[in-house]
């Protein structure tokens, strides 16, 4: 059985869900498939302004307190003080694409971007910062290069667009989106509203489900981010 995970590596709600896709990735006999939505690329790239800043941070403060996800300082007083900073999904979704190519560790991959990017402040649509971060979970930097320059551009939009046409498919709003692909390929849209800040919870409610038939509603008032960026509600 398959847990398909539709996610931003820039999506807010994408860190505050982290930790139920860590759950669910120890869940034996469930593979868990990601699929990056592309959230900030091209047009919707988005420079750091202070008026961004002041956007961010409630909903970051509120992130913080449902999920219980840490944001660091060097975040919100480093890099949301930097003009020179760009939020582009598309760098840190090719350096996940290249850790899956080369090692099957994209979700881990993702999981370090996020830290990276929430916690330490650091630039993660720079590919330096991503070849750093590829080194420092001990993967190849040459294989990485390589991988990296292979899938960035075409591929990775090509990959960005499958992930939408999945998010479309089963009616997911935005990101996160879990979906549960059960043995007779029907697929079942998890609600997430429910469980983010408990792990733990999530892990058995989902390890119970393993062999449901019953596909679950999406909650209107779930948390989200959008394809397009987050929603002011968020």
């Amino acid at each position: 059985m398959t847990l398909h995970y539709i996610f931003d590596p820039l999506c807010g709600w994408c860190y505050a869900a982290a930790p139920l896709v860590k759950a669910a990735r120890s869940l034996p006999g469930l593979r868990v498939a990601f699929h990056g939505g592309g959230m900030m690329m091209d047009g919707d790239r988005r420079p750091i302004t202070p008026q961004w800043r002041e956007y961010v941070i409630p909903h970051d403060r509120r992130i913080a307190a449902v999920s219980g996800q840490p944001f660091g300082e060097a975040y919100f007083d480093g890099l949301l003080l930097d003009r020179g900073a760009v939020m582009d999904s598309a760098p840190p979704t090719t350096a996940i694409l290249a850790a899956e190519a080369i090692a099957g560790r994209g979700l881990d991959m993702l999981d370090r971007l996020q830290r990276a990017h929430y916690v330490q402040g650091r630039r993660i649509a720079e590919p330096a910062v991503l070849h750093a971060i590829a080194t420092d979970m001990g993967l190849s930097p040459v294989e990485f290069d390589h991988a990296y320059a292979d899938l960035e551009g075409g591929p990775t939009r090509n990959h960005v667009a499958a992930s939408r046409e999945l998010l479309a498919r089963v009616g997911g709003r935005g990101f996160p989106t879990l979906v549960l692909e059960t043995d007779d390929r029907k697929l079942q849209v998890l609600d997430l509203s429910t469980w983010l800040g408990k792990p733990d919870a999530f892990r058995e409610h989902l390890a119970g489900r393993l062999p449901a038939t019953a596909p679950a509603q999406v909650e209107a008032e779930a948390p989200f981010c959008g394809v397009d960026g987050c929603t002011p509600e968020a």
